[in-house]
């Protein structure tokens, strides 16, 4: 009897040439969404990996759930014990707005709170400062001292909900914030749950929010790992990105390869600071983007796991296996919603989602049908949130683990972008690693010449999105837009002087002093951190007093 590529051979020539004579294909390049070529059908010849295994088992490359190298997911039973953790990233205008819409999504059925910062506070200025005019509140809640993480909190048991922050350059300043209001409320340190992104090198490849350089950005990053591990020892302390590379127009392959070359910098930072690389690496988290080719970001998730998991074992010779893990969030797409039709990001995000849902995501944020025209209303947020209830209640994808597993397609695409990634990451190596790539402008190139040929692509017609140009309408769309008042700044203003006014300046200036001199010493900073902060220390101020040790970072001509 013939193997399967004589009877693929047998099928081409006969049923196939047939009804290609009758109905030729459409003039169409079949690619997915970055790029890479489709075949008509696969077969087991596509996937020798899944069929046979590297060393004749399919356990080398697929395995099963809970299993090295955890392609079909890092829990045996998936979502039939318990599904992804629903959090909704939200925050706008002031604390108590924020905490208003924090006790809504609660109230609808939202299972862990994400904390979205503006700007300002990204970038480690208080509203009150000249470069926060204009956008303090406006893309994110504006936390300037404890007592604004205090009320961005109030009435939330910290101790029975879990919480993910998505702050860099300043993470731990607001960490400490955020330990300091738990504190207060009664809430012992080793009960809290979360993750704080704290991924700094992605900023300098794809977001820009970020103050001083790298190498002391990244050790600024290990000393809130290091405090963690021994105080918050349930905190993921780094949720390493792929969402904003990707974001800024990276494919796939390139947004799984210059993830996982950000995640080797982290675990080599950490032995270098002689960290414990089992407990370090059992409490990394990663982040990644939902785009709308369904099969390729399944297959880019499948492939994350299993190179992560060989990355642990071999590369640092870690053999936990929930230090090899690779647990993520997911959040759908932002770049692909459109302003136009914007009803049809509704569809867009319900298709992204049930792709990270089948890729195995731990939690997922779902955008919502108005972010390409301003922060989600209430009503927009609750169909984002219901979108992802359904897929759980409704559809029938959480019954089984990795329901895709065995696709020939499935499985040839994990091999390929796992192949593609690879060969990646060691042109990284070849530099020196991620954070000399960066410096170098490796990253940043690479995703400027993506971004440049997927717009290209849309322009002239030869990437097709709906409502765009293609499907367009010419009535002007309505509807209605949640707007930050302006005058809110006005209020962060007054709160802010009367906290400089009633607290001890002594006591302030002390703390800062040590936050400068334990930075300067190359000591952790974190102790120190916490000092000020439970002196109402703010934001700004402290940012300032590293910034005097550290310096700003400049990127170079040759970053470009």
């Amino acid at each position: 009897m013939g193997g399967s590529g004589d009877n693929r051979k047998r099928w081409e020539e006969t049923t196939l040439r047939k009804t290609l004579e009758r109905f030729p294909e459409r003039k169409h390049e079949f690619t997915t969404g970055s790029g890479l070529p489709v075949g008509m059908v696969y077969t087991p010849d596509d996937a020798p990996g899944a069929a046979h295994g590297s060393n004749g088992g399919p356990e080398d490359t697929l395995g099963l759930p809970g299993e090295y190298p955890f392609t079909r997911g890092v829990q045996p039973t998936m979502y039939r014990g318990r599904l992804w953790t629903m959090r909704q990233y939200a925050g706008f205008g002031t604390a108590a707005e924020t905490n208003t819409r924090f006790r809504y999504l609660l109230e609808q059925g939202q299972t862990g709170l994400s904390v979205a910062f503006d700007l300002p506070t990204q970038m480690g200025y208080d509203a009150d400062a000249e470069m926060a005019e204009g956008e303090v509140g406006r893309v994110g809640v504006s936390i300037c001292s404890v007592e604004d993480m205090k009320v961005l909190f109030d009435g939330i048991p910290l101790d029975e909900v879990s919480t993910s922050m998505t702050i860099n350059a300043t993470a731990p300043l607001v960490m400490a914030m955020y330990l300091v209001a738990a504190e207060e409320s009664g809430v012992d340190f080793g009960s809290l749950r979360g993750t704080v992104q704290n991924d700094i090198l992605k900023e300098y490849a794809a977001r820009g929010t970020h103050i001083y350089p790298p190498k002391p950005s990244v050790g600024f990053a290990m000393d809130l790992c290091a405090y963690c591990a021994e105080q918050v020892p349930a905190w993921n302390t780094i949720s390493i990105s792929g969402y904003h590379i990707r974001e800024a127009g990276a494919t796939a392959v390139e947004e799984l390869a210059f993830t996982l070359a950000d995640g080797i910098a982290y675990v080599e930072a950490a032995k270098e600071r002689g960290l414990d690389l089992t407990t370090f690496t059992s409490r990394l988290s990663f982040f990644f983007d939902a785009h709308n080719d369904l099969f390729e970001e399944v297959a880019k998730l499948r492939a994350a796991r299993r190179m992560w998991a060989r990355i642990v074992k071999e590369r640092f010779g870690i053999d936990s296996p929930r230090a090899q893990m690779l647990r993520f969030h997911t959040q759908t797409a932002g770049c692909t919603l459109t302003a136009q039709q914007p009803e049809l990001n509704v569809v867009r995000v319900a298709v992204q989602a049930l792709a990270a849902v089948l890729g195995g995501t731990q939690s997922l944020h779902t955008n919502s049908r108005d972010e390409a025209l301003a922060l989600p209303t209430e009503k927009s947020a609750r169909i984002a949130l219901r979108t992802q209830q359904v897929l759980a209640e409704e559809s029938g994808v959480a019954n089984v683990a990795d329901p895709l597993g065995g696709s020939y397609y499935v499985e040839a695409l994990t091999d390929r972008i796992e192949g593609e990634a690879l060969a990646e990451l060691t042109r990284i190596d070849g530099m020196g690693g991620a954070t000399a790539a960066i410096e170098k402008g490796h990253f940043q190139r690479t995703i400027a010449k993506s971004a440049y040929r997927q717009q290209k692509e849309i322009e002239e017609g030869e990437r097709r999105v709906v409502g765009v140009n293609s499907y367009e309408v010419d009535e002007p769309e309505k509807m209605d837009v949640l707007r930050v008042d302006p005058s809110m700044r006005e209020e962060k203003l007054a709160a802010l002087s009367k906290l400089r006014d009633e607290r001890d300046a002594g006591a302030v200036e002390r703390a800062l002093g040590r936050l400068a001199g334990e930075a300067a010493a190359g000591r952790s900073t974190m102790k120190a951190a916490l000092e000020c902060a439970r002196s109402r220390a703010t934001l700004g101020e402290m940012s300032r007093a590293l910034e005097g040790v550290f310096g700003r970072y400049r990127p170079s001509e040759t970053a470009w």
